[in-house]
């Protein structure tokens, strides 16, 4: 195929998801790419969302990454030759892959090769666990990631927390992991799962990993205190990992009866609209979780999910 054929091609392809809403890829995934209106009036691209659902029984998780990132334009769009590249997925738990209360290491592996494949100088890994950070890594299959990919990975520890200012709402100054705010570009890659006082932890709730301190005290007030997170934290995208979810008994879980098969990617620009969108999976109404309520009431994004599949 010449270039310009190709190039063409693309665009009718683009096009096509834009006109239709979906677009079926080789029976093997829907793919959704949504334009969202803008957070911010002065905000000057068109934000946007993406929902990729494996449709199949032949349908590989891999095969899904890219496509739904393709659909957004490719990681190019959002990776650059030499970037250093910090993954923040949720390794909380020292639990096993099947019992979905960490990231899907295949989709974490998936991310990893197309930041590579993109240009990336360096791709780490990074997330303040909740257990012993060495057990949850090797648990949950993030370490066996690491080595077969050469991603480097971080270890949480003091000398890597500094103070920041937030300038939250409620949280002013608290120690930020600091692997997450020195990279070129980051990417929160949360699993999504019920939370027992959240409702839900998803994109927004996973900046709990990025920061130290006695993060316990921030139950208290857990809505208002992860959009401060997510007010301070500015993901270049958020790919939500609903391939699995925990539907009760989260955030850790710990059966297969917790468990629901989704085979869904939620990616965006928009950490509201992610979270917004991923929350219809779970049977609950976006403007019923309390944090993703006030992030759009604070201008964080659109939480409007007829909006979202108008558009």
């Amino acid at each position: 195929m010449k270039l310009d054929q190709s190039i063409k091609r693309r665009k009718f392809i683009r096009n096509l998801l834009r006109w239709s809403g979906y677009l079926t890829v080789g029976g093997a995934a829907r793919l959704t790419l949504i334009d969202l209106p803008a957070a911010k009036a002065a905000a000057t691209n068109k934000r946007f969302i993406v929902e990729g659902i494996g449709k199949t029984d032949n349908f590989t998780v891999k095969g899904l990454i890219k496509k739904v990132f393709d659909a957004a334009g490719g990681m190019k769009r959002f990776v650059s030759k030499d970037d250093v590249v910090v993954i923040k997925p949720n390794i909380s738990w020292a639990r096993p892959p099947h019992l979905a209360a960490t990231t899907n290491p295949e989709v974490l592996r998936g991310v990893v090769e197309l930041c590579q494949a993109a240009g990336a100088k360096k791709v780490r890994i990074a997330d303040n666990t909740i257990e012993d950070a060495k057990f949850c890594f090797t648990v949950s299959k993030a370490a066996a990631v690491s080595q077969k990919t050469g991603a480097e990975l971080i270890y949480p520890s003091s000398s890597l927390m500094r103070e920041m200012k937030l300038q939250g709402q409620c949280l002013d100054v608290w120690p930020v992991f600091l692997p997450l705010v020195e990279a070129d570009k980051v990417i929160n890659l949360p699993v999504a799962k019920d939370h027992i006082l959240s409702s839900l932890t998803l994109g927004m709730k996973n900046w709990f990993g990025a920061i130290g301190g006695r993060r316990g005290s921030l139950h208290k007030d857990i809505h208002s205190n992860i959009v401060d997170l997510a007010h301070f934290f500015k993901p270049t995208v958020t790919l939500i990992d609903a391939t699995r979810i925990i539907t009760r008994n989260g955030p850790s879980g710990g059966s297969t009866s917790d468990v629901a098969q989704k085979n869904t990617l939620i990616l965006s620009d928009d950490p509201v609209a992610a979270d917004a969108k991923a929350a219809l999976l779970f049977g609950k109404r976006p403007q019923d979780i309390g944090y993703i309520r006030l992030a759009k009431k604070w201008g964080l994004g659109t939480d409007d999910s007829a909006k979202l599949l108008q558009n």
